[in-house]
């Protein structure tokens, strides 16, 4: 080797450590930020992971405990995709599903916030086009009665694909039409659990607005909190394994699975995050001042009626010390558990790319009630 390409080797090498070696400092820092307790947390996350994971249970998994200040502890385990090696992360994306639902409620009261909506907004004052193309049973229904799933809307449409040549927001407002012109078949005012109802509730900011659902999330929840991986539809659009694939259940193996739900569907439970991301949100209900929206407001969106709010079910119990907000999600082959006790600043977080309707949701709830027991044997709380 002559004299200048030995110069320009060691150059090279030297810039090289100039960069990495901040990186590597950084991610010391990082890591070494956790306490020990922490630390143990985490590792006992994977753990319980792992145990789920070697059962075939679930191809992967990922949980945490959150505070108002982050992700307190984390873990991950099994893989992206079935049939391979590729491990998931703690850092990977992973689709929320209904849980999606507390976020749309969370948009729409910035709206409430800025008078642009109100609580009680009524569909047709909304959307006044709609008193000539929708029955009557469904004119005078509120946007909270929307989103606590009292409006008598059934659970979803007839078909959640169709008016597809239409731009997304003419294409909901075409399903929304389609589907309220025969009378209400259940009774307003009484709890009935409605995807439908989200999408219609998205129509009337949408309306409002001039815009999607997709842009209001953005910049009005995602950009104003940080939440830099937060996006619609599944985690790993191209299917190349840089993000987890979900997984449905068939002849009792893991198969890896696409979701057939249509984009209109969004308001009601397609967004995919990262859990660092996601705890960003969840944070708005932990103690502490909110970026976006003041308490008053957020107090209202876990304020039940009979036991669902904004989103959220709502519950209460004594290691709580007050209200407990929930909620799982499924696309069919992701499933999602949040359990979120401002009363204690916690809440617990679960996630695998997998969905088995006669056993994951349950999963996910006992992995929870570890998760809490795991945190308060600690010390904490």
């Amino acid at each position: 080797m002559n004299y200048q390409l030995k110069r320009k080797t060691c150059l090279v090498s030297l810039g090289f450590l100039m960069i990495s070696l901040p990186l590597f400092i950084l991610f010391t820092r990082s890591v070494n930020s956790q306490t020990k307790p922490e630390r143990d947390k985490s590792s006992a996350i994977r753990k319980a992971l792992s145990e789920i994971v070697n059962d075939g249970k679930a191809p992967g998994m990922i949980a945490a405990i959150i505070s108002s200040k982050g992700v307190v502890a984390i873990g991950s385990a099994g893989v992206r995709k079935a049939g391979t090696e590729i491990a998931i992360t703690n850092n990977d994306l992973v689709h929320l599903g209904s849980c999606t639902k507390a976020m749309t409620s969370t948009m729409l009261a910035t709206l409430v916030a800025e008078g642009k909506l109100k609580w009680d907004t009524k569909l047709a004052e909304a959307i006044p086009e709609l008193k000539k193309s929708i029955h009557a049973d469904y004119q005078n229904i509120t946007l909270w009665q929307l989103l606590t799933h009292r409006a008598g809307i059934p659970k979803k449409p007839v078909d959640w694909g169709a008016f597809e040549e239409k731009e997304m927001k003419e294409r909901r407002l075409a399903i929304l039409k389609e589907n309220l012109r025969v009378p209400a078949i259940y009774k307003q005012g009484e709890y009935n659990y409605s995807n439908f109802g989200y999408m219609i509730a998205a129509c009337m900011a949408e309306k409002i607005t001039g815009l999607s659902w997709e842009s209001l999330m953005k910049k009005r929840l995602f950009d104003p909190l940080g939440m830099a991986s937060a996006g619609f539809g599944e985690p790993d659009k191209h299917k190349n394994i840089a993000q987890p694939w979900g997984h449905s259940r068939w002849g009792g193996k893991w198969e890896p699975s696409k979701s057939y739900d249509p984009a209109a569907i969004g308001p009601a439970g397609d967004i995919h995050i990262s859990i660092e991301d996601w705890a960003k949100f969840i944070a708005l209900q932990l103690p502490g001042k909110s970026p976006i929206l003041d308490r008053k407001i957020l107090d209202k969106l876990i304020e039940p009626v009979g036991d669902y709010a904004g989103g959220w079910s709502v519950y209460e119990y004594n290691w709580s010390k007050g209200k407990v907000v929930y909620h799982s999600g499924t696309n069919g082959i992701w499933s999602t558990a949040v359990m979120v006790a401002p009363g204690i600043d916690r809440a617990f977080i679960v996630a695998t790319n997998s969905c088995d309707f006669s056993s994951t949701n349950e999963l996910c709830y006992k992995l929870i009630a570890k998760l809490r027991v795991l945190d308060s044997d600690s010390g904490n709380n």
